[in-house]
This record gives C-alpha cells, structure tokens and sequence, in this order.
C-alpha cells in the first residue's frame, strides 16, 4: 500500500511483537557458520581427517569433511525437476540439500562429491579394519547405498543405508559405526554363503531422472527368503557392488567348505553334508554312521524344496529322489547349494 493509500485510510496501527525463539536467527548475519552436522567421535576412523583440510574460524564458513558422507539425488526429498542434490552425515543424523539452478549443475555438483567421497572408501575400510584388528572378520567392500523400503503411489520410496561385504556376511548399517560394540550389531546380517545376487542394471523408473541402476539380493533364512533391493548412484557404484557381491559370495563357499545337516530320510535319522569338492553325503544315524549315499555334485540332476521342511535330490540313481525331511525351512540350505555350485562353476573357468 502507498503513503498516498495510507492518508486516506484514516487512523492506522502497527502492532509490534517480540518473539523470542526467532530473535537471535533475526539478530544473525549468516546461518552457514552454525550449520548442524556430524559430532561423532573424531578418533573414529569414519570421521577422522588425515586429509589436511583447512580449518576456518568464520561464522560465515562451514567445512564439511565429506569423508563417509552420502552424496545423492532423489532421496528423501522428491525432485520432479532434477535441480537437488543431498549431502548426508556419516552418523544419518543431519542432512543438507543444495538446490542448483538447473539439473546439469545438480548433476556436476552430485558427481563431484560422490567422486571424492568415493576415492576415501579404501582409507576408511583400511582404518576401520585396523580399528578392528584381527578378531573380527576381514572387511572386503563398505559404502552407502539406498534401500527400497515401500512403494507410494507406484513411486519407490529409498532409504539411506550403509552396507558392508565382510569376509563371511553381507552387513546393513543405519549409520556409520564408530565402535568396535557398533560393528558387532549390525541392524541385519545376511550370510553370504546363503545369499544371491538376482539382478544388476537398470530398475525403476523415475520422472525427473530416468531408470535407476539398482542390484537386488536374495537371502535363504529360516523365515524363507529376504529380498532386498538397493539404488545406486551410477554405473561404477553398480559395478563395484556387483563385483564385491559375487565374488564375497564365492569366496565365504571356499572358506566355508562343508556343511553338515542334520535330518530325516524315509523316516529313518540321518546327516547330509554337501562338500565344497566332493559333493553329497548322506550318512545313517550321523556324520560318523555308514555311508548310504555318495554323490559329486556333477551327478546332481534336479533339486527342489517345498519351501516349508523338505528338501529333494535327485542324482539319477536306482533309489530315484531322494526326499530329506530337513524339520525347518530349507531355504538357507537350497542358497548355499547354489552358492557352492556357482563358486566351483567360476573357479572351473566356465562362468565370466
């Protein structure tokens, strides 16, 4: 309104009021400077920072280390035009979008962060190990991936999520562990010996930035199978993942080597154990009672299970199928089955 609109309008009244909780964002000259971010442990090997970055006493600069951060787009905040860009702390607990003037610059600021976050992963996988020392596991693969958690209204919803291939499972973070205590409690544990990789590439689509590259797994658990899948950034993430995947996955069936289950055949109590090298064993009474039946695994025709207790070989021998009545859901044993042949098909040379 004018000051000529004003005159005319006869007596006017401004109210003032003074509000505490506003004040001192009022009183500010910048926000930068008291940006929440992560305030973990910084002798943690996720937070540390050896990189010799500069420290800047200004209220009017924040220096974020990126080093086990989470750079990515189309997270928890929906971007039909592509212009954001996510930047999280290692600990999950703060989160800043940056929004570009278009998508080709949210692509070039997506791209450079992710590039540097992603050339730290091997010191922080060194650093964590050594962390560690030599009564856990050896750690093979660490970085963040978003999980797909529901859909809404046909729209994949993602959630941040920290996944680690280490020498024997296939661990899932909320956040970055800075304890040996946090390490050992993972929120789940998925055996690599029971777990596939059952797609790689392109999956979902979204408007603002076409198909997603995503991997999904799948688990044999004594609840049946835990699926799950992941979206990542771009094609060498994918790449990397996929590698680290197979390959953990073979390698815990050569560290493992033999697995022996107790079960039931005809009635009658016996053991099965499947070799990593000499195949099927299936002994009377217990791994120590006679032989019954002795297979390699090349001899092996058709397996199946029936998904609640039952377990079916068949090798093509005179006793025809052979029906193991596992007394638990067979799931975790039918995976390694498959884990164990496709690791002896690579080492064979048979399989790229």
């Amino acid at each position: 309104m004018s000051h000529m609109a004003l005159s005319k309008c006869g007596p006017v009244s401004c109210a003032v009021r003074f509000l505490q909780d506003v004040s001192p964002f009022i009183r500010k000259a910048s926000l930068v400077g008291d940006l929440p971010w992560d305030i973990c442990d910084l002798h943690s090997p996720a937070h540390s920072d050896t990189s010799g970055s500069p420290t800047h006493g200004s209220r009017d600069c924040k220096v974020i280390p990126l080093k086990m951060c989470y750079a990515a787009r189309n997270l928890s905040m929906y971007d039909p035009e592509g212009r954001l860009v996510e930047l999280r702390s290692p600990d999950g607990c703060h989160s800043l979008v940056l929004r570009c003037r278009d998508s080709s610059s949210a692509l070039s600021w997506s791209q450079a962060l992710h590039n540097n976050i992603t050339a730290l992963l091997p010191q922080v996988l060194a650093e964590t190990q050594c962390m560690l020392g030599a009564a856990t596991d050896d750690l093979r693969y660490l970085g963040w991936v978003s999980e797909q958690i529901s859909q809404d209204d046909g729209r994949a919803l993602w959630h941040a999520t920290l996944a680690v291939v280490s020498q024997k499972d296939f661990l899932l973070f909320e956040a970055m562990p800075r304890t040996r205590e946090e390490w050992a409690h993972p929120k789940h544990k998925l055996p690599l010996i029971s777990t596939r990789l059952v797609h790689s590439g392109p999956g979902h689509n979204s408007p603002s930035m076409g198909p997603h590259l995503t991997f999904a797994t799948r688990t044999g658990c004594p609840q049946g199978i835990d699926m799950r899948v992941f979206r990542v950034e771009n094609q060498r993430d994918l790449s990397a993942w996929t590698r680290a995947l197979v390959q953990g996955c073979h390698a815990s069936a050569e560290l493992t080597r033999e697995v022996t289950i107790t079960c039931s055949l005809r009635g009658e109590a016996v053991s099965l154990s499947i070799h990593y090298d000499t195949g099927f064993t299936v002994c009377r009474g217990g791994p120590s009672g006679p032989v019954l039946y002795r297979y390699p695994f090349e001899k092996l025709r058709m397996s199946a299970d029936d998904g609640t207790k039952f377990l079916y070989l068949d090798f093509g021998g005179p006793e025809g199928e052979l029906a193991l009545d596992l007394h638990t859901c067979p799931k975790p044993v039918v995976f390694l089955l498959h884990t164990f042949l496709s690791a002896k098909v690579t080492r064979m040379g048979l399989l790229a």
